[in-house]
């Protein structure tokens, strides 16, 4: 199960890391300290600086990969407005739990079926019930967003190769997955049932981020440029 814990793990060694990176001297290490007193470590986790500076190569040497996934989720949604941290730290998450061998399609890490395809999902959801069926709705939502999140560019293709289905039918099952499991005494005993639907609720915003950081980041070469950016141009006269 994806949990939003990544932040709780960080501290002191985390923000002495950031500290280093930011301010060079003295005095400007003072002065960050000082905000960091007063605001707290998320003022140093939230200023651009942070990122820039953790994704050169002297940054990204030291970085503990939970905090460098952090910072790229946390800055991708807040290009657009959503400044809820623990956000966040769930899709950081789940891009360090999926970006495991064969992780992502499987519901659990102890699972050992997997799935391929979000309808073999749904054909699992119609025999599967209790706390299988719990994992089953959150893995589709989970599944949905870390293809089309990450994958966009591969959708386009596979629709235009074979009228295979497009983002927006991503968007709707990762949606209708992250609602079911909200609505589940599995959910709220993990204190993930809000969580869940503020994913159901806020899917697309929550994709193209994740959509950012492949595009900048993990695939900037990968695709087709103008598939890429005709997505890009789509996504943004959606959101506004």
């Amino acid at each position: 199960m994806i949990l939003p814990h990544l932040r709780n793990s960080f501290g002191r060694t985390e923000a002495a890391l950031v500290l280093t990176l930011i301010a060079p001297d003295s005095k400007a290490r003072e002065r960050e300290e000082e905000r960091m007193r007063e605001e707290g470590i998320d003022a140093l986790f939230d200023d651009p600086r942070t990122l820039n500076a953790i994704l050169t190569t002297r940054g990204i040497a030291n970085t503990p990969p939970t905090l460098v996934f952090y910072l790229l989720a946390r800055h991708a949604l807040l290009e657009d407005g959503i400044n809820n941290p623990i956000i966040a730290d769930y899709l950081a998450a789940l891009l360090l739990e999926f970006g495991k061998e064969k992780r992502a399609y499987r519901p659990a890490d102890d699972e050992i079926t997997e799935y391929e395809y979000l309808v073999d999902i749904v054909d699992a959801l119609s025999t599967t019930q209790g706390r299988d069926a719990f994992l089953l709705r959150a893995h589709l939502g989970n599944f949905s967003l870390w293809l089309s999140g990450l994958f966009p560019d591969m959708i386009t293709a596979r629709v235009h190769r074979r009228g295979a289905p497009g983002i927006s039918y991503y968007e709707e099952m990762g949606a209708t997955g992250f609602r079911l499991a909200a609505d589940t005494t599995d959910a709220e005993d993990c204190g993930l049932d809000h969580l869940y639907e503020t994913f159901a609720e806020n899917f697309r915003p929550l994709r193209i981020a994740l959509n950012r950081i492949a595009d900048r980041y993990l695939f900037p070469s990968t695709g087709d440029p103008v598939d890429r950016l005709l997505r890009q141009i789509e996504d943004h006269f959606n959101q506004h």
